[in-house]
């Protein structure tokens, strides 16, 4: 069994808060997943790295699928290390089959199976106006978002065994819409509707399906597309923006011993706003 590092890996926040949080200092693990293997997409920044550093620290060894960044992957990588856990990093485009075969294979060899597949790859181009959506955005939206995590979900379900856990990341958006983005809000709606579905169709095997649903929260995604980030997350109830460290515990959670009997589910950490379903 893994023994917790007692070094704390956290990014510094900022006093301007735009800064993601990992993980925060006093979070202490409790060997939730020992000895689990899980593979987190798009799992080198934001809400995905910090659910790879919450589950080093709880035990787990982590697959990280990633798109670009090496920077973020390789730092990704030390945090997890830290923890004591071991780290995979594979990049490429999980939009395209060839891609995701090879995700596959290289999990089959490394581990032969895999007992957590947390998808969290996802793409947004916020728009004003629908006359501004393109069908290329439209169609990579799509392709990226729900697309492809139906066939990466498909694709892994031959390495999971009774009491594998999938945890896929939706959105506040698909529950109350966003006016400015539209194509990204249907595709989290989409996601919502294939952890209901897929729960239903994997209970037989034991296999468990619930889903996130953050609210604002501070990534490198939203600094990247958003204009304007001094209002992010003030018109919720809380009147801020969350942190990754504020959204990952939730993955913990439904990966873990503790939630043995909740399957078709979706936690929403939002900051107060108010959702039905």
């Amino acid at each position: 069994m893994k023994t917790q590092n007692k070094s704390q890996s956290k990014s510094k926040v900022p006093k301007d808060g735009l800064f993601p949080e990992i993980i925060r200092e006093n979070y202490r693990g409790s060997q939730k997943l020992a000895n689990k293997k899980a593979l987190i997409s798009g799992g080198d920044s934001g809400i995905g790295q910090a659910v790879a550093v919450h589950f080093a620290r709880e035990g787990a060894d982590i697959a990280v699928v990633y798109k670009e960044s090496d920077k973020d992957a390789k730092e990704t990588l030390k945090l997890v290390e830290k923890e004591g856990g071991k780290c995979i990093l594979i990049k490429g485009d999980i939009s395209k089959a060839a891609f995701r075969t090879k995700c596959v294979q290289k999990i089959k060899k490394e581990w032969k199976t895999l007992d957590i597949l947390v998808n969290n790859a996802g793409v947004q181009f916020p728009k004003n106006d629908i006359e501004n959506i393109s069908d290329h955005q439209i169609q990579e939206t799509f392709n990226v978002n729900i697309i492809s995590m139906i066939s990466f979900t498909r694709n892994f379900l031959a390495l999971m065994n009774k009491g594998g856990r999938i945890i896929c990341t939706t959105s506040v958006t698909a529950y109350r819409g966003s006016d400015h983005l539209l194509d990204y809000s249907a595709t989290k709606g989409a996601i919502a509707t294939f952890i209901r579905s897929l729960a239903v169709n994997l209970a037989e095997k034991k296999i468990l399906v619930n889903g996130v649903a953050p609210g604002p929260i501070w990534t490198p995604l939203v600094k990247k597309t958003f204009d304007t980030l001094s209002t992010f997350g003030k018109d919720t109830p809380l009147k801020r923006a969350g942190q990754p460290s504020e959204v990952a515990p939730a993955y913990v959670f439904l990966a873990s011993d503790d939630a043995t009997y909740i399957t078709g589910e979706i936690i929403h950490i939002n900051g107060g706003d108010f959702v039905g379903g």
